[in-house]
């Protein structure tokens, strides 16, 4: 016999159970699940545009997991000119599922998860709008920028000798690492590319004072 859906209630109670022991300011940041992700959507407002794709995949001790990892197609009503970056077209959306399920399944797969993202806080904004549409909640799990943290590290000195980064994108940032961009703009790939990134980062965070998760996830000022 199939389980009966959950209400809304019991839906919040479950996500904010995952919060009851989690990973606090002065955890090492060998201890933590870290989630990089990424948002395709139909534009650059989160109150009026919409998710289109979803791609995570996990970190955890220093490795990339595979089988750690979230995708979803969403179904999109209106069609706008950031098809042309994401390529995803209406008619390929109609074979998505529907928001709040892809958000349901989203937060199942993060639990207390710290999330990682190229200008995360767009993505962030993204999905906090759509949770308030369904749910009335917005996200708490704790993120990490990877271009906040660069930064952070540049100013530290842990890329001497280097120019000074004047390219805040994540393409940027791949060809600093040495990190062929392989399917730029869909989720997915743009997850993994920051997962790369990520790994790339968090040796000189522990060598230059950030092998705490509260310094980790610090905003770098005016960025």
């Amino acid at each position: 016999m199939a389980e009966a859906p959950l209400t809304s209630a019991e839906f919040v109670t479950r996500y904010r159970r995952f919060f009851e022991h989690t990973w606090g300011d002065r955890a090492s940041i060998d201890q933590v699940r870290f989630v990089a992700l990424d948002c395709e959507t139909t534009g650059l407002n989160p109150r009026t545009d919409r998710i289109v794709t979803i791609g995570t995949v996990a970190v955890v001790e220093g490795e990339i997991v595979l089988n750690d990892s979230f995708e979803s197609l969403l179904k999109v009503s209106m069609n706008t000119g950031a098809v042309t970056v994401h390529g995803v077209t209406r008619d390929e959306s109609r074979g998505g599922v529907e928001e709040s399920e892809a958000l349901e399944l989203l937060l199942d797969h993060l639990k207390d998860g710290v999330i990682v993202g190229h200008h995360i806080s767009h993505d962030i904004a993204s999905l906090n709008a759509a949770y308030e549409r369904h749910w009335g909640i917005t996200l708490l799990n704790r993120s990490v920028d990877t271009m906040s943290l660069t930064l952070h590290l540049e100013r530290a000195g842990a890329f001497a000798g280097r120019a000074p980064i004047q390219d805040f994108t994540l393409d940027a940032l791949c060809d600093m690492f040495y990190i062929a961009p392989h399917g730029r703009h869909t989720a997915r790939s743009d997850a993994f590319l920051t997962a790369q990134i990520f790994l790339r980062l968090l040796p000189l965070a522990r060598r230059f004072g950030r092998a705490e998760l509260g310094a980790l996830c610090e905003a770098f000022p005016d960025h």
